[in-house]
């Protein structure tokens, strides 16, 4: 298995020279105590836990999975021990308010550290990421009440938390929800009905799971409209504040999964389960998406995640494995063959692995920035400085978890080409990347289902295109004050080029559809991924910009390190942009070519 190694110089690059993350951390009400040393010695601090304590457990744990018994769940060998670490490290609780106990740091420090705990041990990371959707939903939505009876318990990740919503006959279709909940004489509700595909949903790690569950009232309207939220504990709290009597929440299965086995997927029964309502009658779907859109950042970092440790793994073995010599003659004589990185080919493996993980982590960690606005306007009841921040956020969540888990995918995969046969052997570990990878793309929304939010909703009925006006205009600075540049000229023209592009795509798909209702639906991947390699390109081109800088007039990383990021840059424009122009392409042909094909005719017996 790939032995992981934090790639905190990368970190450290963007935080401090890329997007200045210093004088970020002190314009934010909560950033006084984030100074460039605590900040640092966190990172350090977390990236030890990960590469001692979690990645030596990735392989063991997938091998050996989840044990399901008479309704208990065993997580593997050594998760319950580094779970009991990290709830002594104070880990859970780094981002959230220390009236609950936590440390009251800006949120985008807990992503950075969600990064290295996933990409070290992604099973393990989800336990304790679940936990922060259903913190994130509580803060923002519960009463005080129930704030007091169930944040700090989760702050210290005595207990751990997950969210309910898919049922078997409603996938993403929530509307259908069917779980039902009763109202009762004292103000609490008793829940019943069954939920699937619930990670973290039962497990031996924590004394309580609190669930946040969709549910019904016996009066609510049909669909989307009619369905409310409510946190139901596995056991009820006790006077004390710890677990005390079973709440009647049931584990009746453990999906049986292709990948992240070390992450029990739970199939969850409610049986007249006592529940309290979180936010408004009738509106919990709106309060959910707290917590959808926390898990699908998390879900974003998951791609990057993977690419990052495919890469490594890659990038070790194509060092070390000899075959052949390469095209341009012998490049090491005294051995038997060269080592595969002196292959064409393999480099561009190995280029793309790595322009993925680190143009992901530069997405991630710029939209980091706009998730501490928004989290403190909650924080400071500011709703609107929080609706400021969310909308900004909000164009970029579908981008980063579609695009980005997609590219994950690819990453890990293409480690996998690397290795060759080897890679397809479990003991190497490359193939569970691979496997664990697929999962991305699915949950919180599927690649398609992130489409159609960023076209449909966001782009044409949200802001009338307004999203990409804004970004694109971002682009367009970049260009104009480079275009004199001639070490970024390239660079600029094609940002430029791309930029106005983006807008007359999305204007033709917004005319478009005003005659054909299928157009949306029909161009929407096209668009996200259009989106995707547009996106990451601008922050390819600002890394370059800044490594030049730092090249000329000194920087805290070495000339190799500033090197390496112009030469990765200049890969992407060259060999992975131009993916973009093939989307633009395909995402302004007419529908009919999707829709026209009879049912009937797909096949024929």
């Amino acid at each position: 298995m790939p032995a992981y190694k934090a790639p905190l110089r990368d970190i450290r690059f963007l935080l401090n020279e890329v997007f200045d993350y210093p004088a970020h951390y002190a314009g934010l009400p909560n950033g006084k105590d984030a100074d460039p040393d605590t900040v640092n010695a966190i990172l350090d601090e977390c990236a030890k836990y990960a590469e001692e304590v979690l990645s030596p457990l990735n392989l063991s744990g997938d091998e050996e999975g989840c044990r399901f018994e008479a309704g208990k769940v065993t997580t593997p060998k050594g998760f319950k021990e580094a779970y009991e670490q990290w709830v002594a490290g104070g880990w859970q609780g780094l981002s959230h308010p220390t009236e609950y106990g936590g440390q009251g740091m800006p949120m985008s420090l807990g992503l950075m550290k969600t990064e290295m705990v996933g990409t070290a041990n992604w099973s393990f990371g989800m336990y304790p990421g679940l936990s922060l959707g259903a913190m994130n939903t509580i803060l923002q939505h519960a009463s005080d009440e129930l704030k007091t009876a169930y944040m700090p318990a989760l702050t210290e990740g005595r207990w751990t938390g997950t969210m309910c919503l898919t049922e078997p006959q409603c996938g993403t279709d929530l509307g259908q929800v069917k779980t039902r909940a009763e109202p009762q004489s004292d103000g609490s509700y008793k829940v019943t009905g069954t939920k699937i595909f619930i990670s973290a949903g039962e497990h031996d790690m924590a004394e309580n799971i609190v669930h946040v569950v969709l549910a019904r009232l016996p009066d609510a309207p049909a669909g989307t409209r009619g369905i409310s939220l409510f946190i139901i504990p596995k056991f009820l709290p006790a006077a004390d504040g710890s677990a005390g009597e079973f709440n009647h929440v049931v584990c009746s299965a453990l999906e049986h999964k292709m990948g992240i086995k070390a992450s029990a997927t739970a199939v969850i029964n409610f049986e007249d389960s006592k529940a309290w309502m979180i936010a408004e009658p009738n509106k919990g779907l709106e309060a959910m998406f707290t917590f959808m859109n926390t898990a699908r950042i998390g879900t974003a970092i998951q791609g990057v995640c993977h690419a990052e440790l495919s890469f490594q793994g890659a990038l070790r073995y194509a060092k070390e494995r000899r075959s052949m010599r390469a095209l341009s003659g012998k490049k090491e004589p005294d051995k038997v063959a060269d080592a595969i990185i002196h292959h064409a080919d393999v480099r561009r493996m190995l280029l793309t692995q790595k322009a993925f993980a680190e143009g992901g982590r530069a997405m991630i960690y710029y939209a980091a920035q706009f998730a501490d606005h928004m989290t403190n306007g909650i924080i400071e009841g500011d709703q609107k400085k929080y609706k400021k921040w969310d909308d900004k956020l909000g164009f970029f969540t579908p981008i980063m978890k579609g695009f980005l888990t997609e590219m994950g995918l690819e990453a890990a995969n293409q480690g996998i080409q690397v290795f060759g046969g080897h890679g397809y052997i479990k003991e190497h570990g490359m193939e569970q990347i691979a496997r664990d990878a697929r999962i991305a793309t699915l949950y919180e929304g599927t690649t398609g289902i992130q489409a159609l939010d960023l076209l449909g909703r966001k782009v044409l009925i949200m802001t009338r295109g307004g999203a990409v006006r804004e970004f694109t205009a971002l682009i367009a600075k970049f260009a104009v004050d480079n275009m004199r540049n001639a070490k970024l000229r390239s660079y600029a023209t094609a940002l430029a080029r791309y930029a106005a592009e983006w807008n007359v795509l999305t204007m033709r798909i917004m005319l478009t559809a005003r005659k054909d209702r299928d157009a949306v639906s029909a161009a929407s991947h096209h668009f996200l991924m259009y989106s995707g390699y547009v996106m990451m390109a601008y922050f390819w081109a600002l890394q370059a910009q800044i490594a030049g800088t730092k090249l000329v007039h000194g920087g805290s990383e070495s000339k190799e390190f500033y090197k390496a990021k112009i030469a990765t840059a200049r890969f992407y424009f060259d060999h992975l942009l131009p993916r973009a122009k093939g989307h633009a392409t395909s995402m302004i042909k007419p529908s009919r070519s999707l829709t026209k094909l009879p049912i009937d005719s797909f096949v024929f017996e």
